[in-house]
């Protein structure tokens, strides 16, 4: 069966974004871009997989990205409809009513309910690319978390996952330090 991976850069204090939405202040960093490119190729948006010569490298772990709507807002501001045009893309909205684009599926239906049967379809891993109440409703979807730990503390944010309090426990079965001070963090659900 497929997994759900919520892969996602999280502060310290467990924040993804800025109370506004931006990520931009935790930083990209060199050494997280190349682990990234070799881990996790597909998780570089099409529009720049060339400029890293990743245009021709296959899917190695995720063949589908799940995002809310508020993750897919950046890419259409700037115009881009299709910014995983590699993957099979979903956007959870009930906001948006038709895809900008034909490679976009919209989907409005409760995401657990979704997630479910889309975890029983053949293929590779589902990639949970966030945000943080979309993640909270996917909790206990959620097979494995991979956290790019940024040595960062927001002290307010967009929270990794906005759940209310509902504890799920996770096992750690990896962590890659960086040169950067980010260590890769990757858990499975218990």
């Amino acid at each position: 069966m497929r997994k759900l991976v919520y892969f996602v850069a999280s502060t310290i204090d467990g924040y993804i974004a800025a109370p506004d939405g931006t990520w931009e202040w935790i930083g990209i960093h060199d050494d997280v871009t190349a682990f990234m490119n070799a881990q996790f190729p597909e998780t570089v948006p099409t529009h720049v997989r060339a400029a890293l010569g990743l245009d021709l490298t296959d899917n190695k772990v995720f063949d589908t990205v799940l995002m809310g709507r508020h993750t897919y807002d950046p890419a259409l501001q700037v115009g881009i409809t299709s910014p995983y045009a590699h993957l099979r893309q979903i956007v959870f909205s009930r906001s948006i009513t038709s895809s900008p684009d034909p490679a976009v599926e919209i989907v409005a239906e409760d995401p657990a309910t979704f997630v479910g049967k889309l975890k029983q379809e053949p293929g590779k891993d589902i990639w949970l690319a966030g945000g943080g109440n979309f993640a909270g409703q996917l909790l206990a979807e959620i097979d494995e978390l991979v956290i790019k730990l940024n040595p960062i503390i927001a002290g307010a944010g967009i929270p990794l996952a906005a759940a209310g309090f509902d504890p799920h426990r996770f096992a750690l079965t990896d962590a890659t330090p960086l040169g950067s001070g980010v260590v890769v963090l990757r858990y499975r659900a218990l």
